[in-house]
C-alpha cells in the first residue's frame, strides 16, 4: 500500500438550531471577512514564495530487461537457475518516516525482475535480525493488515497517472490495487480491483524471501514491440512503520509515480486470450417468525449465473455479470435519519467496485441507484400524488425496496496513446407494489418501469501529469416517467515543474420529459480551481457554481442545487524528522456559500447560507503515535433545506467546534484510536458531544478481535419536525388542485442519543480459509422537548398548534454478518454466510441503552443461511499451455 497515511474526516457539524435573537450578517460583512482572509493568506504566500527552493528531481532509476528460457517455480524459495540471470535491486530508499535514508545492512532488501513469454517474475529477500523482526498476521485476500509486506507497481503506459500494484506479505496473503489520479475522496488506489496471479513467500530465521508470477492476463499494456514501463517497488516494515522503495519518492512533490523508475528494454510480449468465466451456484434458506396463519416462515431459493471477462484487445476488457447474486455482501450500516438529505450507502457489490476507478470520474456515479429502491416506491401511500396510489379502502401487502437487476457490463482499458475508455452498462426489471382492499381484492401498482443505465467515460492523459475526461451518464426508463442524461467535461493540468495545478468541471443535466408538457429542464454546474500541490507549502482556491435546475441524481448522488460556494485551503508540513515526530502537517480551511439565485416565493430575500473556517493539525510521534486537533468556527446563517419546503429557510446557529484525536501504532498488539468531537449551538445553548473509539486486539498472526463504538449525545437540538396543513370546519385537510394547503412547519427542540457498537471477530485457518463475525447494534433515540412555529424570517416561536402531539422516536437495528470463506483454487471461493437481522422502532423512551438492546434482541429475527460456490476459469488452461506452478 503506497497512500497508506491515515485520513481523518473534517469535524464539520451540519446541525440545525437558531438563536431567535439573531439578527442576519449582511452577506456584504460576509464577504468582506472572507475576502480579508483570503488577501491576508495571499500576502503570506507571496511573502514565502522567494523562500521555497525546489530541487531538482533527480533521473529515474534504470534497469534493463532481462527474459529468462528457463522454468520457474512459484515457491517463495528463489532456488530456480533463471533467477540467477535476473535484472537485481538493491539500496532501497527510505521516504517515511526518514525522507532519504538508506536500507540498513542488516534490514536490506534483494529484489530480482525478470520476464518471459508468459508474464512477469519478481522475488527478493527482506533480510531482517531475527525472525521475530518480521510483522505477520492473516488477514485474508486484500487485507493487509499489520503485515509487513513488499510489492512491485508498473506504469505501463509510462503516463505517470495510471499504474498497476501487486503485494505479498511473508505469510504469503496478497492484495492488488489499481492506481489513478486522486478521486474526490482523496484516494489514488483502488484495492477493490482484482486479479488472478501467483505467489510464494517463506519465513526465515533471518528474514523472509517471496516470489510472484504476474501472468500478462492481469496487466494491461500496449503494442510496441520494445517497450520502456515506469516501475517501482516498495517494502515496509511494520515494526518501525519505515517504508523504502527502489527509486526515491519524495513526499514534497505532488504524485508517487511521477517519480518512478524506469523498466527499459521490454520486447516482443503479447498478452494471451484473456477469457475468463466465474459461474456461480448459490443456495439460501431463510426464516421469519411472520405469526400469520398460512403464511410460511420458511422460505428457500437456489440460484445459478456467471461472471464473465473478456479482453477484446490488448488494452480493453468487457467485464459482464449475468443473473448477479448480491445475498452475501455485508450489511449496510442502517441509521434513523432525520437530515433532509437521503443516506449515502457503501457500495458491497463486488461488480461496482472492481475496476471501477474510470466511473468515478466527475463523481457522477453512485452505484446504489442501479438496483435501489423504486423510483415511486413512497407515492403509493401518497393520495395527494399524481401517480398511481392506495385508495381509502385499501393497504400495501409488498412493496418491495430494491429493483431486481437483470445483467450489467463494463468495458475499461487505456490505449497506447493514454487514452482511457469506459463503458458501463446495466439493465433492472420493472418493480410492482402489491396492494389490497378491505375484501382481499388484490391489484398491482407499478413502482418501477424497465429501466436502462449507462455511463461513457473518455479519459486522456497528458504530459506533466494531467489530464482532460468528458463523461456521459444516461438513464432511460419505459413508459412515461422521466429519463436523465448528465455530461460532464474535466481538466486537470499542471505545470512542468509538477508544482502549480489548475483544473475544472463542467456539468450540464437534462431531465428529458420531467416538465409539464414532456418538456426537458436543463441545468449547469461547474468547478473550478488553482493551487500549489508540491513542496512543504500547498494551497488551493476551488469555486463551485450549481444553478437551480441541475440535478445528477437519477445515477449519482446529489443532495441539492442552487448553491455558489467559494473554498480556500492552505497548509504547511514538516516532513523532516525531529526528536518527537516523524512528520507534523498544519492547514486552515475556509468555506463561503450563497444560493445562486432567490427560491420562487422565498420568504427571507438573502442568498447567504453560511460561512466556515477550520484549522486543523496532526502528526505522527516518534513512536508511531498519531495525533491531531480541530478547532472550527461556522457563522450564523440560513439554512433553506432543513424545512423541508423550498422557499422557507430556518436560521442556523453560530457553531463552536473542538476536536482533538489521536492514534496508537497497528503494530502492537493492541492499538486503540480515539477521536472527541464538541460542537456548542448558540439557539438553545445546545451541546453536542461525539466519542469515537475504535480498538484491536491481536492474540495471534491467525485470531483478532475489533470493537468500534461511538456515542453521540446531543442535547436542545432544534430541527424539522412535520408540516401542519390547512383544514376547514369540519377538521379535514383543504386541498387545492389535488394538494394539501401548507399552513405552518413545526420544528422541534429535542435531546437525541446515538450509540453504535461493532464487534468484528477474525480467525483464519491459513492463507486461503477463514471467519470473520461482524455483530452491530445501532442505538437512536429523540425525545422531544418543545414545539415552534418556523417564521417567515428562519427564527422559531413556540407553536399555537395545541392539535399537534409530540413524538418521541426509538430506533434499535441489530445485524450479524458471519462468513466461511475457502479459496480452494486460484479465483475460486465456497462462501458460507449466515445474516442476522432485528429491528424496533417506537415511541418508547423510558428505557437507556442495554434494556434497548435486550428488547431488540428479544423481537423477530430474521435468519438467512447461504452458500455459494464460485469457479473461475481460465480458457488458456484449456489450451494446455505449460505454465509455472
Amino acid at each position: 500500500m503506497i497512500n497508506g497515511n491515515k485520513i481523518f474526516r473534517d469535524a464539520s457539524n451540519f446541525v440545525k438550531a437558531e438563536d431567535p435573537k439573531y439578527k442576519p450578517l449582511p452577506s456584504s460583512i460576509m464577504r468582506t471577512k472572507f475576502r480579508a482572509q483570503l488577501i491576508f493568506f495571499m500576502c503570506i504566500l507571496a511573502i514565502s514564495l522567494p523562500c521555497f527552493v525546489f530541487s531538482q528531481t533527480p533521473p529515474p532509476r534504470t534497469l534493463p530487461a532481462k527474459r529468462t528460457m528457463l522454468p520457474v517455480k512459484i515457491d517463495g524459495l528463489l532456488k530456480d537457475s533463471a533467477w540467477k540471470d535476473a535484472a537485481m535491486m538493491t539500496d532501497l530508499i527510505e521516504f517515511r518516516p526518514k525522507i532519504g535514508d538508506k536500507e540498513n545492512y542488516e534490514a536490506r532488501t534483494e529484489a530480482w525482475l525478470m520476464y518471459d513469454d508468459n508474464g512477469i517474475y519478481f522475488g527478493g529477500y527482506c533480510h531482517e535480525k531475527t525472525k521475530d523482526s518480521i510483522a505477520r498476521e492473516l488477514k485474508g485476500r486484500d487485507g493487509y493488515g499489520a503485515n509487513d509486506y513488499v510489492g512491485i507497481i508498473f506504469d505501463t503506459y509510462y503516463d505517470k497517472l495510471n499504474g498497476f500494484e501487486y503485494f505479498v506479505t511473508p505469510l504469503n496473503e496478497q492484495w492488488d490495487a489499481k492506481m489513478s489520479p486522486p478521486s474526490l475522496n482523496g484516494n489514488s488506489e483502488d484495492f477493490s480491483w482484482n486479479a488472478v496471479w501467483k505467489s510464494g513467500a517463506v519465513i526465515h530465521d533471518d528474514g523472509w524471501s517471496f516470489e510472484m508470477f504476474i501472468p500478462y492476463s492481469a496487466i494491461r499494456f500496449g503494442k510496441k514491440d520494445v517497450q520502456t514501463w515506469g516501475f517501482n517497488i516498495t517494502r515496509r516494515r511494520r515494526k518501525t512503520e519505515e517504508q523504502f522503495t527502489w527509486n526515491p519518492i519524495n513526499p514534497n512533490v505532488n504524485g508517487f509515480l511521477t517519480q518512478e523508475a524506469l523498466w527499459t528494454d521490454i520486447s516482443h510480449i503479447k498478452p494471451p486470450l484473456r477469457l475468463q468465466f466465474s459461474p456461480y451456484f448459490s443456495t439460501y434458506v431463510n426464516h421469519y417468525p411472520f405469526n400469520t396463519p398460512g403464511k410460511n416462515d420458511w422460505t428457500s431459493s437456489v440460484n445459478g449465473g456467471m461472471d464473465v471477462k473478456y479482453g477484446i484487445s490488448q488494452a480493453m476488457t468487457l467485464d459482464m455479470t449475468l443473473i448477479p447474486d448480491f445475498g452475501q455482501v455485508q450489511s449496510d450500516n442502517q441509521v434513523l435519519n432525520l437530515s433532509p438529505f437521503e443516506v449515502k450507502f457503501n457500495e458491497n457489490r463486488s461488480f461496482f467496485t472492481e475496476g471501477t476507478e474510470l466511473f468515478g470520474k466527475g463523481n457522477l456515479f453512485y452505484s446504489r441507484r442501479v438496483g435501489g429502491t423504486p423510483i415511486h416506491f413512497g407515492d403509493i401511500q401518497d393520495t395527494s400524488s399524481s401517480f398511481p396510489h392506495i385508495n381509502g379502502n385499501e393497504h400495501v401487502v409488498k412493496n418491495p425496496t430494491e429493483t431486481k437487476l437483470i445483467n450489467a457490463t463494463k468495458i475499461s482499458g487505456r490505449l497506447q496513446s493514454g487514452l482511457g475508455i469506459g463503458f458501463f452498462n446495466a439493465i433492472t426489471s420493472a418493480q410492482y407494489a402489491l396492494i389490497e382492499d378491505d375484501q382481499k381484492n388484490s391489484r398491482k401498482i407499478q413502482t418501477s418501469p424497465l429501466t436502462n443505465y449507462s455511463i461513457i467515460v473518455l479519459d486522456q492523459s497528458l504530459k506533466h501529469n494531467s489530464s482532460i475526461s468528458f463523461v456521459n451518464t444516461d438513464v432511460l426508463r419505459s413508459g412515461s416517467d422521466y429519463d436523465a442524461n448528465v455530461s460532464a467535461v474535466l481538466f486537470d493540468l499542471n505545470d512542468k515543474s509538477n508544482t502549480w495545478n489548475v483544473g475544472g468541471k463542467l456539468y450540464n443535466s437534462n431531465l428529458i420529459g420531467y416538465l409539464p408538457g414532456g418538456k426537458t429542464q436543463t441545468g449547469y454546474s461547474h468547478v473550478v480551481y488553482f493551487g500549489k500541490t508540491s513542496g512543504n507549502f500547498n494551497f488551493n482556491f476551488e469555486e463551485d457554481l450549481t444553478n437551480d435546475k441541475y440535478s445528477s441524481n437519477d445515477l449519482g448522488y446529489f443532495t441539492n442545487n442552487n448553491f455558489f460556494d467559494h473554498y480556500f485551503w492552505a497548509g504547511y508540513h514538516w516532513l523532516k524528522q525531529t526528536t518527537w515526530y516523524n512528520n507534523l502537517g498544519i492547514n486552515f480551511n475556509n468555506y463561503y456559500s450563497l444560493l445562486y439565485k432567490e427560491f420562487n416565493d422565498q420568504k427571507l430575500p438573502t442568498k447567504f447560507q453560511v460561512y466556515r473556517t477550520n484549522i486543523n493539525a496532526n502528526a505522527q510521534l516518534r513512536n508511531l503515535w498519531f495525533v491531531g486537533m480541530f478547532v472550527g468556527y461556522v457563522s450564523k446563517g440560513n439554512d433553506f433545506y432543513e424545512p423541508h419546503e423550498q422557499g422557507w429557510s430556518f436560521r442556523s446557529p453560530q457553531r463552536i467546534q473542538f476536536n482533538p484525536w489521536f492514534g496508537t501504532s497497528s503494530s502492537k498488539k493492541y492499538y486503540v484510536n480515539f477521536n472527541y468531537f464538541f460542537g456548542q449551538r448558540s439557539l438553545f445553548n445546545s451541546p453536542n458531544h461525539e466519542f469515537d473509539l475504535s480498538h484491536q486486539y491481536r492474540f495471534s498472526s491467525k485470531f483478532s478481535i475489533g470493537h468500534d463504538l461511538v456515542f453521540n449525545p446531543a442535547r436542545n437540538d432544534a430541527g424539522f419536525y412535520s408540516k401542519y396543513y390547512q383544514e376547514d370546519a369540519n377538521g379535514n385537510v383543504v386541498l387545492v388542485n389535488g394538494k394539501p394547503v401548507l399552513q405552518d412547519i413545526i420544528f422541534s427542540r429535542r435531546d437525541r442519543q446515538t450509540i453504535s457498537n461493532i464487534l468484528t471477530l477474525k480467525y483464519s485457518f491459513n492463507n486461503r480459509s477463514g471467519i470473520t463475525f461482524r455483530a452491530r447494534h445501532y442505538w437512536s433515540q429523540v425525545k422531544q422537548k418543545q414545539l415552534y412555529d418556523l417564521q417567515k424570517d428562519g427564527t422559531l416561536q413556540p407553536t399555537i398548534h395545541a392539535d399537534v402531539a409530540m413524538e418521541h422516536q426509538n430506533y434499535n437495528i441489530f445485524n450479524i454478518d458471519a462468513t466461511y470463506t475457502l479459496e480452494f483454487a486460484p479465483g475460486s471461493f465456497i462462501n458460507i454466510v449466515w445474516k442476522n437481522q432485528a429491528n424496533t422502532f417506537d415511541d418508547d423512551i423510558r428505557y437507556k441503552y442495554f434494556r434497548n438492546f435486550n428488547n431488540t434482541i428479544a423481537s423477530d429475527q430474521n435468519n438467512n443461511l447461504s452458500v455459494k460456490v464460485i469457479y473461475f476459469l481460465d480458457y488458456l488452461n484449456f489450451k494446455k499451455k505449460k505454465m509455472p506452478r
